[in-house]
């Protein structure tokens, strides 16, 4: 296991779930017999070996002395992965949401491989959802849409998957004894001065060039310069989750009209309606707020669909500008220049901070930030989290059923209590906002912003437009 994806293992505090999440709306109306949980698990189970680490095993080195591994499941059960719940009437979005939140706020449990899912049923209109939970150790962003790719249907009977190969002649490997795990986790720890050696010429260099880039007349945002604001506090173990989405071309006409990128209308649309929630509680900081934006360190091409692969630069979503246009201009210069340091940034790393600390140090790091409440006494390292994730821009089906949108959604942690994650998917852009539940009691406040800032700036792209034909 890498050292970022151990880090995400042990990370994990009772108040920081470190697993993604998504939702997925199916339209089962041209089912001719209806949507079949049975059927649902059925297919599931027929393409779980086209995924094999959906039956890995979680092997941990005792005492935190190295970095912990996986096995295969010799007692994989599906029973215990996929389950089946009811809606509430009337089975509207707002039900929905709390039900999602209820279900996200509980750990994955470590003994068996770490993903679920639930089947919810009594939605509005006969639809049907499914959460699918799986630990961020697993997947990332780009991974996941990867998995669910192969998880499910280009069309609605597709041919069954090719057969796994006979259990009964495969050979499991072994779990490792624990006197085996430790005698490793003592030779990693031997090396460990050179590792801080090269560790300690790494952060000297990235030093260097990060003082370079803060000197420049318009300095790139970074860590620990975010404003506080009502959801920058101590976060509790409670979820909440609302969703919305627009239009694809209606964002790239924006994007058009702008000369800027995709993900800067992306970042505009969730600065207004920050901006707008904040406004509202007569809390409008007169800094800018900051998100931490993921970023995929994917090579071109690589689809390995295992663990995680993701670096983070910090942007200014200029909310303090009340003018939307001038926002989106403010927005796309600061993307651009965290670009450029992160990238400079990532050409000196050799390894990361998580490469070097032993998994336990790394535990008992996140449980004292936590326990000390280091949320609510010292700066916030960013104000939330968006990532944006491209989609299958053509329509997938599950168990038969059309996928009618795909609401990602992120975790929550270190004070940030809210996480936007948007995902493009057949001609619109799905957004879900996780929150915690105490920080934003309101999280359909911030949904329904996303088509008043889509208003907004679509408004004025056209009228830009049509000023750029009459000149023409």
């Amino acid at each position: 296991m890498s050292g970022v994806d151990a880090a995400f293992l042990y990370g994990e505090t009772p108040s920081w779930h470190m697993h993604v999440s998504a939702v997925i709306v199916l339209d089962p109306s041209d089912m001719p017999d209806g949507f079949s949980f049975e059927h649902f698990v059925t297919r599931l189970e027929q393409r779980l070996h086209l995924t094999p680490q959906f039956r890995w095993k979680l092997v941990e080195v005792p005492f935190g002395l190295d970095r912990p591994g996986w096995v295969e499941d010799p007692d994989f059960d599906i029973g215990y992965h996929v389950h089946h719940v009811g809606l509430s009437a009337p089975g509207g979005p707002v039900q929905l949401g709390e039900l999602i939140g209820d279900l996200v706020g509980y750990k994955l449990n470590r003994s068996i491989p770490l993903w679920e899912m639930w089947v919810i049923e009594g939605l509005a209109d006969g639809r049907v959802a499914v959460l699918a939970k799986v630990h961020h150790s697993i997947v990332d962003g780009i991974s996941g849409t990867e998995l669910a790719q192969i998880m499910f249907d280009f069309e609605p009977e597709p041919a069954d998957p090719p057969p796994p190969e006979d259990v009964a002649s495969r050979v499991l490997e072994a779990v490792p004894h624990p006197v085996e795990l430790v005698a490793r986790g003592v030779g990693r720890m031997m090396l460990s001065p050179y590792r801080v050696v090269r560790f300690a010429d790494q952060t000297v260099r990235q030093a260097f060039s990060f003082v370079g880039f803060q000197r420049r007349p318009n300095p790139p945002s970074g860590p620990f310069q975010a404003p506080r604001t009502s959801f920058n506090a101590e976060l509790s173990p409670y979820r909440r989750f609302a969703f919305t989405n627009v239009a694809l071309d209606d964002v790239r006409e924006i994007k058009d009209a702008f000369g800027v990128k995709l993900n800067d209308v992306v970042l505009a649309l969730c600065a207004g309606t920050l901006r707008r929630y904040l406004e509202a509680g007569e809390e409008l900081p007169d800094a800018p707020l900051i998100a931490q934006v993921p970023v995929s360190l994917r090579a071109e091409g690589d689809n390995n669909s295992v663990g995680t692969q993701v670096g983070a630069m910090f942007a200014s979503l200029a909310t303090h500008e009340d003018d939307p246009v001038a926002r989106l201009h403010q927005i796309h210069e600061s993307t651009q220049s965290a670009k450029e340091m992160q990238h400079a940034l990532a050409a000196d790393k050799i390894m990361g901070l998580t490469e070097l600390a032993a998994p336990g140090l790394i535990n008992l790091a996140a449980r004292m930030y936590t326990l000390a409440g280091l949320d609510s006494l010292t700066p916030p390292i960013m104000n939330l989290i968006v990532s944006n994730v491209p989609g299958p821009p053509f329509p997938l089906y599950c168990a038969g059923a059309r996928i009618e949108a795909l609401y990602p959604m992120g975790p929550l942690l270190y004070g940030t209590g809210v996480n936007i994650t948007v995902l493009s998917y057949t001609g619109t852009i799905d957004f879900g906002f996780m929150v915690c539940r105490e920080l934003v009691p309101e999280p359909w406040r911030l949904a329904e912003g996303i088509e008043l800032a889509l208003d907004e700036l679509l408004t004025a792209a056209r009228e830009r437009t049509a000023a750029d034909d009459a000149t023409a």
